[in-house]
């Protein structure tokens, strides 16, 4: 990976913001985002990205997204089931536990979409529109953990659980309500609808996604504290596994004919780790995971190492497969 694009992604101000969050709360600042702003930022951001993907599918013949949606289809079983593997056999975690990993590092972080997104216009390599359609539906993935979990514990002491309840309270999340949400409203609405919104959905995009990272910031630094509790094998875990996803979907979305913005992004999202939903599906399936090895992993590793190193590795695993692969 190039010096220069690492540098290019520590001095842009989506990281910078939240570095400074991090330090802020090394030293104890008093500085503070209210819960309801937060939230109000991330239902903006959530639902922004909904729009826009929105009015760009609405320009896309199904032709032109069918091999994503393939792409997307493998990613969503494939993903949570190497999570748990690893988490179950190799870190040797309990079902509930490694469900819980398999559940947050299977589905998807919006801000690290957000981010990979801004990357790849940086490098003059835009995503296709369609991409956060696909985005959204990798969501999926904490269904499908979820069911290993089941599946596992079934096998172990008869609990059969009701995957019926699983799947309405995965729906009703409010990251595929606003996402999906988002995606029809945009698809609906037409050009000229869709221009009156622009201003405010559009051109405030990215300040509303530099203050969100700064209260990220804080949050994985108070998440850091929790190292001593998770220990280095769920470090390594952290920071091996969204590679390892990483590098297989970029691969299969070269393969499959993506562009290398396309291709990169959905890359990216593979490798992030979700610390919104998916905790809270895993929390309400399985109360007997501890949040403090799931959630560490996901948010005090992996989001900060995606952030500043994570990201542009993919970006050059994408133009690896693209060189293997002989595409110009």
């Amino acid at each position: 990976m190039p010096i220069e694009s690492l540098l290019e992604n520590i001095i842009s101000p989506i990281t910078l913001a939240f570095l400074l969050g991090v330090f802020a709360t090394i030293i104890k600042s008093d500085l503070e985002i209210p819960e309801p702003v937060i939230k109000i930022f991330s239902i903006f951001l959530l639902f922004s990205i909904g729009l826009q993907g929105g009015q760009e599918l609405a320009d896309v013949s199904f032709n032109e997204i069918a091999g994503g949606l393939g792409v997307i289809a493998a990613l969503v079983f494939v993903l949570p089931l190497i999570a748990f593997l690893i988490a179950r056999y190799v870190l040797r975690l309990d079902a509930a536990n490694s469900a819980g990993v398999a559940a947050l590092y299977g589905s998807v972080s919006s801000v690290t979409f957000l981010v990979a997104r801004a990357y790849a216009d940086s490098r003059g390599t835009p995503m296709d529109g369609y991409v956060t359609g696909l985005v959204a539906l990798m969501e999926l993935a904490i269904l499908i953990a979820l069911f290993y979990g089941r599946f596992a514990m079934s096998r172990s002491n008869g609990d059969k659980g009701d995957l019926a309840s699983i799947l309405m309270e995965t729906l009703r999340g409010r990251g595929l309500v606003l996402l999906g949400g988002g995606l029809l409203i945009g698809g609906l609405i037409g050009d000229a609808n869709f221009a009156r919104i622009e201003p405010f959905f559009v051109d405030l995009f990215r300040g509303v996604l530099v203050l969100f990272l700064l209260e990220m910031g804080m949050t994985a630094a108070r998440q850091l504290k929790e190292f001593a509790r998770v220990g280095p094998a769920m470090v390594i875990f952290g920071v091996v596994v969204p590679m390892l996803h990483g590098g297989l979907a970029t691969g299969l979305s070269t393969w499959a004919g993506l562009p290398l913005g396309s291709a990169f992004v959905i890359g990216a999202v593979a490798a992030s780790a979700s610390y919104i939903d998916a905790p809270a599906a895993v929390r309400a399936t399985f109360p007997s995971a501890n949040p403090g090895i799931y959630l560490t992993a996901s948010l005090g590793v992996t989001f900060p190492f995606m952030l500043i190193i994570g990201v542009p590795t993919v970006y050059q695993m994408a133009l690896f497969w693209r060189s293997a692969l002989g595409i110009g």
